[in-house]
C-alpha cells in the first residue's frame, strides 16, 4: 500500500538524501515538504526544497514553516556540517517560477490531516517546531494522523547519547519544548534516533559507487555530500557519514528493518542536559513520575543496517533509471 507522507525537514544534506529517497520509492507518496529552520535558515531551507522540486519535478507542495523555536533562543544554522546555505559547497540557484503554498507549515499540516483523516504520516527530520505549533493550534489532529515518525533524539542505546552536547541530539536540542510536546501527545510516534542512525553508515566508497550507478540523482547526492564527508573526516575521523534522515524514510517503507522499544518519552527543556531524551521503559510505579500519565511511544534500538543500505541503493539506482533532469 502506498503511504502518504508530509516530510517536515530542514534541507540539509542528509535531508536531500531523504527527500530523494521518499520521492523515489514506489511505496511512498510524498505529498508535501514542510520546511523548518535547523540545518539552514528557514529562507535557505525553503529555497533548497524549491530547488529540489524544480530539479526533480516533484509533485509535492513546498511550504515555509517556523523560523525559530517555541521558547529557547535559536542556536543558529548548522553551517559547520551543512555549509552556508545547507547543501555544502553547492549553492542552489534561486527558483523564480515556483512558489510555496501560502499557508504556514503548521496550518498546512492541520488542513491536510483534517481533509484526509487516518491517511497521512508525518515524517519529521528537523526541529519539531512545526508539529508542535500544529498541536497547539489544533489538538484534535492527534486522532487524525496515521503516525508520526521522527528522526531525532538519543537514548544511550548502542553507546549513542548526543551529537551537539554530551546528551542531546541536534534536532531535539534546537527546540526541546516542541519535542516534549510532540512526544507526549496522544498520537502514535516512532523515534528513530542516533541509537540506530549511527549504526548505519554511508561509506565514501558507497557514495562513490552510488554516483556511478544511480545516474543524475546519484551524481547530485555525491556532489552535496563532499562537504558532509569533509566534516565527518576532519571532526570525527570517519570516512563516510551516518545515515540519519534517510533512516526515518526507511522505517516508513519497511518497519521490519528496526527493533523498537516502548515507553513514554520526555525531553529535558533547560539546563546543561537541555534536549536530552529519556524513555521510561521499566513499567515500574514511582512516587514521583512525570512519565506515568504520558502515552507510550516507540524508539528504535536496533537496525539491520545492511538491509537498510541495500534498500537505499536499490531505490536510488532504480530512480536514476527513471528520472530525467
Amino acid at each position: 500500500m502506498v503511504q502518504k507522507i508530509i516530510l517536515d525537514t530542514d534541507p540539509g544534506i542528509d535531508d536531500a538524501m531523504a527527500i530523494l529517497f521518499a520521492e523515489a520509492h514506489p511505496d511512498i507518496s510524498l505529498e508535501a515538504i514542510t520546511c523548518v529552520y535547523g540545518n539552514a535558515t528557514i529562507e535557505n531551507a525553503t529555497a533548497n526544497a524549491l530547488f529540489l522540486k524544480k530539479k526533480y519535478s516533484l509533485k509535492a507542495d513546498v511550504v515555509k514553516g517556523a523560523d525559530k523555536p517555541l521558547e529557547r533562543p535559536p542556536v543558529g544554522a548548522t553551517t559547520i556540517v551543512h555549509g552556508e546555505t545547507g547543501f555544502g559547497d553547492f549553492h542552489a540557484p534561486k527558483i523564480e517560477d515556483l512558489k510555496t503554498d501560502p499557508r504556514p507549515a503548521y496550518q498546512y499540516i492541520i488542513d491536510s490531516v483534517r481533509s484526509q483523516p487516518g491517511e497521512i504520516t508525518l515524517v519529521a527530520v528537523g526541529p519539531l517546531t512545526n508539529l508542535a505549533l500544529a498541536l497547539k493550534a489544533a489538538p484534535d489532529i492527534v486522532d487524525l494522523v496515521k503516525e508520526v515518525v521522527v528522526m531525532g533524539g538519543a537514548f544511550g542505546v548502542n553507546g549513542h547519547r548526543g551529537n551537539v552536547t554530551p546528551y542531546a541530539e541536534a534536532n531535539i536540542h534546537d527546540d526541546p519544548h516542541a519535542a516534549d510536546l510532540v512526544f507526549t501527545a496522544r498520537w502514535p510516534t516512532t523515534i528513530i534516533g542516533l541509537d540506530v542512525t549511527q549504526q548505519s553508515f554511508f561509506t565514501r566508497q558507497y557514495l562513490d559507487e552510488l554516483r556511478g550507478a544511480a545516474g543524475e540523482p546519484g551524481e547530485f547526492i555525491w556532489k552535496i555530500s563532499r562537504f558532509y564527508l569533509k566534516f565527518y573526516s576532519q571532526k570525527l575521523g570517519l570516512e563516510g557519514c551516518h545515515v540519519h534522515d534517510p533512516s526515518a524514510i526507511a522505517y516508513v517503507i519497511d518497519k521490519s528493518l528496526f527493533t523498537l522499544r516502548e515507553g513514554p518519552v520526555r525531553v529535558v527543556t533547560d539546563g546543561p542536559a537541555e534536549g536530552h531524551t529519556i524513555q521510561k521503559f521499566d513499567g515500574r510505579p514511582y512516587p514521583h513520575d512525570e512519565w506515568q500519565d504520558k502515552p507510550s511511544q516507540r524508539i528504535g534500538v536496533a537496525v539491520e543496517d545492511k538491509r537498510l543500505l541495500a534498500l537505499y541503493w536499490d531505490t536510488l539506482v532504480d530512480y536514476g533509471k527513471r528520472v530525467s533532469v
